[in-house]
């Protein structure tokens, strides 16, 4: 069928653009012994069938030449170091690709925590300096920062990943500001979405409020933007237990990610019982 107008565009860009991308991983410096030394650093992607670990490394690669990892005070980024944060980057769009990380260039990593001064005005028009001390966040339009120390051990399997949850929020900033609601790809029901993270939101703030925990950080129970980047957390690492407490958003998390790590990390949960979470 002849192609016409967008079509034929759009036919050409992907040509070049998958022409350019297979240049760049034919080009990639990274050794096996790298990849070897990076995956083993993290027991969040044992379970990753060959094929997995190969278009993750290729997104890896992609992920690394397109945008710019940059140490703040003082921080040498070395390649063990980009890799450790790529990896995990890229694992929340292994099925989904690149193009939801569109928009933006930098990840700035620092030593360990960091606590900017902001300016902040009430709802009366008065400013406050305010001084918070943080171990990531992610900007609408820009960075994405990170705490090496959290960073470095974020894909340990114990609920807590603070690479996921700062990339969460940037799959949730696509649609505008972070409010639980990421774009959903075709095939999803806006309703269930909404049915499943609302329901679960408000059972969670309900269980915090009055001591019940879960295992699940009630810092998720802050917003519904930190609901989504929270429970992605834990969907990734600890998927017995967002099924066991909420499976309605387990399976909305699972059309989102087009993944089932429930099944990828069964073995892990069968094996080691005495996980637990905690900030």
């Amino acid at each position: 069928m002849l192609l016409i107008g967008d079509d034929l565009f759009n036919s050409m860009f992907e040509i070049i653009r998958n022409w350019l991308d297979q240049r760049i991983l034919n080009r990639s410096s990274i050794t096996t012994a790298q990849w070897a030394s990076a995956f083993s650093a993290l027991p969040l992607l044992q379970g990753l069938t060959l094929d997995e670990k190969q278009r993750l490394q290729e997104l890896v690669i992609l992920f690394i030449y397109h945008k710019v990892i940059e140490g703040a005070h003082g921080l040498v980024i070395t390649q063990p170091m980009v890799l450790i944060i790529a990896l995990q980057a890229c694992l929340p769009v292994l099925n989904r690709g690149l193009g939801e990380y569109e928009g933006w260039s930098t990840v700035i990593v620092y030593p360990s925590g960091f606590a900017p001064k902001r300016v902040i005005r009430d709802e009366y028009g008065v400013e406050h300096h305010v001084q918070s001390d943080l171990s990531g966040e992610a900007w609408q339009r820009g960075p994405v920062v990170l705490a090496w120390d959290e960073a470095e051990q974020a894909g340990i399997i114990d609920g807590n990943n603070l690479v996921i949850h700062e990339f969460a929020h940037k799959l949730d900033m696509q649609n505008g500001d972070a409010n639980g609601f990421p774009p959903l790809h075709a095939g999803m029901d806006p309703i269930a979405w909404t049915e499943a993270m609302s329901a679960g939101f408000e059972d969670l703030q309900h269980k915090c409020n009055h001591g019940k925990y879960i295992d699940i950080d009630c810092y998720a129970a802050s917003s519904p933007a930190e609901y989504f980047a929270v429970l992605s957390e834990v969907f990734f690492e600890r998927p017995e237990l967002l099924q066991q407490h909420y499976s309605p958003v387990y399976q909305q998390l699972s059309q989102y990610y087009r993944q089932n790590p429930l099944t990828r990390l069964g073995s892990h949960f069968r094996r080691d019982h005495s996980i637990s979470l905690g900030r």
